[in-house]
C-alpha cells in the first residue's frame, strides 16, 4: 500500500461515517428504489468509486471492502492488470457471437483448461449458467454415455445449496426465500445433508448422472464440510460411474488459499463450476470445465449464449488466469487468511458464537441474543467495514485479496467494537 494510501487509510479510521446516509445518497437509495426491482436489500450506502480492497462512496466517504461483490472482485477493484487487458480489447473488438470465431477465445480455453487441469471450456456468462449447463452436460453424459433411460436420470444435490436463482436451480434449493411461489418445479434432483457421505450413498441409484456439491457452501454461512467428506464423494462417483460436480464460482480461484477449494481437499471433480472471479469484477464471465470424455458430449446447436466466449470477457478471463498462473494470490489468501481467522477467533465467546472458512472467506455466527447479522452489518458500515449477512445471525467476510495486512486487522477490531458497544446496551 502506497505511503498516500496509508495516510488516507489512518486518517478514514479516525472518522466513522455516520449513522444516517447524507441527503444526497438518500435521494440515490430512492432512486433505485423507485425504478428497480425490489429483490435486493442493499446496506444504505452508494459506492462510487473501488480502488484495491477499498470503495468510495458518492460523498467521497471511504470503507473497507470486505464483500469483494461475493468473491467476484477477488483481485481488487481496478486491478491494474486486468483493466489493461480489458482497455485494450475495447478499443479492438468486443463481441461477435459464437456464430464466428475470435482471436482470444481459443487461448482463453487452452490457459483456462491448462489452469484446472482439464481438456476443455464451456465458456458462458454467469454463475447460474454454468450451473444451467453442467446439468444439461450430465444429463446428456448419462444418458448418450452411461446408458441411462430417456427421461429418468437424477442429480444428487446438498441441503443448504445455494447455485443461483433460475427456476431449475431454486427447484432444489430449500431456502424458502429463494423457492417459495416459484413453481411448479422441475423434477430430477435429490436432496441429502451436506457433509454426510452415508446419506449420500444411499441416494444414489443406477440414474444417478452427477453429484452436485459447492466444496465449501458460502450463501449458507461458510459452511465446511468434514475433512473426508469430499475425497468419500470422488470414490462414491468413481464406484457408481457418477459426474462429481464443483461448484467453485464462490471458493474457487485463490479464494480459499488455492487455486481451487477442491485442491484442500486433494480431491479433482469431473467438472468444475467457475464464474465471479473469472471476471475480474469487470465483466460477468462463467464457465464449465471438465475432459473431453464429458464436456464432449455437446453437439453443435445444443447449447450455447451469443455472449459467452466473447472476446472481451475472453480477454479478460486470460488476465485472471495469469495471475492465478504465478500461484502468488493463492498463497496470499492463505497466509492472510490464517491471519484473519486468528483474529475472529479471539471474538469467540465475546459476541461470537462460531468461526468458520478457509483461506480469505469468514463465516461468523454472532450471538443471537446480542444482534442479527444484519444489525452488525449496519454498525459495520458505519466504522467502515462493508460485509454481509446470511441466515439470521451470521457475517461474512470475503476481502480482495489484495488487501493489507494491516487493514485486515483493523477490520477485526471494528467488528470487536461493535460487539463491545452491543454488549453494552
Amino acid at each position: 500500500m502506497s505511503e498516500t494510501v496509508a495516510r488516507e487509510t489512518a486518517a478514514h479510521r479516525i472518522h466513522p461515517v455516520t449513522a444516517a446516509p447524507s441527503e444526497r445518497q438518500a435521494e440515490a437509495i430512492a432512486q433505485e428504489e423507485e425504478h428497480a426491482a425490489h429483490n435486493y436489500h442493499p446496506l444504505p450506502v452508494v459506492v462510487a468509486e473501488g480502488d484495491g480492497a477499498w470503495v468510495t462512496d458518492i460523498d467521497g466517504r471511504r470503507y473497507l471492502d470486505c464483500l469483494a461483490a461475493y468473491s467476484a472482485v477477488n483481485f481488487g477493484h481496478s486491478n491494474p492488470e486486468l483493466l489493461d487487458a480489458a482497455r485494450a480489447q475495447l478499443e479492438r473488438i468486443t463481441l461477435t457471437s459464437r456464430a464466428f470465431h475470435n482471436d482470444q477465445l481459443g487461448p482463453f480455453v487452452t490457459e483456462l483448461a491448462a489452469l484446472a487441469g482439464k481438456d476443455m471450456v464451456l465458456p458462458m456468462n454467469t454463475g447460474a449458467e454454468a450451473v444451467e449447463s453442467a446439468i444439461k452436460v450430465a444429463r446428456a453424459w448419462g444418458y448418450r454415455v452411461k446408458g441411462v433411460p430417456d427421461g429418468e436420470a437424477n442429480i444428487v444435490v446438498m441441503a443448504g445449496n445455494f447455485h443461483g436463482r433460475t427456476t431449475t436451480i431454486v427447484s432444489f434449493s430449500d431456502d424458502p426465500d429463494a423457492r417459495d411461489d416459484f413453481g411448479p418445479y422441475t423434477p430430477g434432483f435429490r436432496t441429502v445433508p451436506y457433509g454426510d457421505a452415508a446419506a449420500l450413498a444411499a441416494a444414489v441409484d443406477g440414474d444417478t448422472v452427477a453429484v452436485l456439491v459447492e466444496p465449501i457452501q458460502g450463501e449458507a454461512g461458510i459452511v465446511v464440510p468434514p475433512p473426508d467428506y469430499l475425497p468419500a464423494v470422488r470414490a462414491l462417483c468413481d464406484e457408481h460411474r457418477i459426474l462429481f460436480i464443483a461448484d467453485e464460482i464462490q471458493s474457487g480461484l485463490g479464494r480459499t488459499g488455492a487455486t481451487f477449494a477442491c485442491d484442500l481437499a486433494g480431491v479433482v471433480p469431473d467438472l468444475y463450476l467457475l464464474g465471479k472471479a473469472l471476471g475480474g469484477g469487470i465483466v460477468p464471465v462463467s464457465a464449465v470445465v471438465g475432459d473431453r470424455d464429458v464436456l464432449g458430449v455437446l453437439r453443435p446447436g445444443e447449447h450455447g449464449s451469443t455472449f459467452g466466449g466473447n472476446p472481451l470477457a475472453a480477454a479478460v478471463g486470460r488476465a485472471v488466469v495469469a495471475l492465478l498462473a504465478t500461484g502468488e494470490p493463492q498463497e496470499r489468501a492463505a497466509l492472510l487468511g490464517r491471519r484473519l481467522h486468528a483474529g475472529l477467533e479471539r471474538l469467540i465467546g465475546r459476541g461470537v458464537l462460531a468461526v468458520r472458512g478457509a483461506g480469505l472467506w469468514a463465516g461468523i455466527d454472532i450471538d443471537p441474543e446480542l444482534a442479527t447479522g444484519r444489525e452488525v452489518c449496519e454498525l459495520l458500515m458505519e466504522r467502515g467495514v462493508l460485509a454481509k449477512d446470511t441466515h439470521g445471525s451470521t457475517i461474512r467476510l470475503a476481502p480482495p485479496i489484495v488487501v493489507d495486512p494491516a487493514d485486515l486487522d483493523w477490520a477485526v477490531e471494528q467488528l470487536e467494537a461493535v460487539l463491545l458497544d452491543l454488549a453494552a446496551r
